[in-house]
């Protein structure tokens, strides 16, 4: 009787080894590696050959200045910024970072956009902002709220018919140095010694501003 009763404690005692000392299987690797990830992955812009030369050579515009054209245009989170001839960048991620908005920069030199995308990325708002090699003349403005310029008096004139067919009533254009001929702001500030010009796109486009008139072209303003 009492051999039987040690059999059947070494039968038990072998069951609960059995289960505590299991292998545990290893794990789904393949499965772990498709699961998505918190951080977005945004992808690098297509660059290509420089089709043309740039309208303006760079000049950067000064931080504080750029602080005032996005306060003069009111940006903020619901905004879409677009930067015409954006350079590093600082535009649309001042945009960013300090409203919330999101922001299109368009250059045509393709180090410049490579350059400001990096950019976007150091400063956290990759997920905001992105930068296109385009001809500034040939993209499509019409999803934007707010433009900004650094450009060149005759190129804001050759600009300004665009800007009024594209854009939507109501859309803010700020522009640093350079005014628009006939167009006349509706506000002007002084930062530093530097100018600041402020329009928004009327709901009724006058006549004379849809091509520049010669004296314009004359006197480039």
């Amino acid at each position: 009787m009492a051999f039987r009763q040690l059999l059947r404690l070494l039968i038990a005692s072998a069951g609960v080894a059995s289960l505590e000392f299991a292998p545990v299987p290893p794990p789904n690797l393949q499965a772990m590696a498709q699961q998505p990830t918190d951080t977005p992955v945004q992808p690098k812009p297509t660059l290509k050959p420089q089709e043309r030369p740039a309208d303006v050579p760079y000049v950067p515009t000064p931080q504080s200045v750029v602080d005032e054209m996005l306060k003069i245009a009111n940006v903020g989170q619901d905004d879409v910024v677009y930067d015409l001839g954006s350079g590093d960048g600082r535009i649309v991620i001042t945009a960013a970072r300090t409203y919330g908005a999101r922001g299109v920069g368009i250059d045509i030199n393709p180090s410049l956009v490579q350059a400001a995308t990096e950019n976007a990325r150091e400063a956290g708002v990759s997920n905001l902002v992105e930068f296109r090699q385009q001809d500034l003349f040939k993209t499509d403005l019409s999803q934007a709220t707010v433009v900004t310029l650094y450009l060149l008096p005759q190129i804001n004139l050759q600009l300004r018919p665009k800007l009024l067919q594209e854009l939507k009533p109501g859309t803010r254009i700020v522009s640093h140095a350079f005014s628009m001929g006939d167009w006349h702001p509706e506000k002007v500030v002084k930062v530093n010694g530097r100018t600041i010009y402020y329009w928004t796109v009327p709901k009724q486009v006058p006549q004379n501003l849809l091509r520049p008139g010669p004296n314009e072209l004359l006197d480039g303003y």
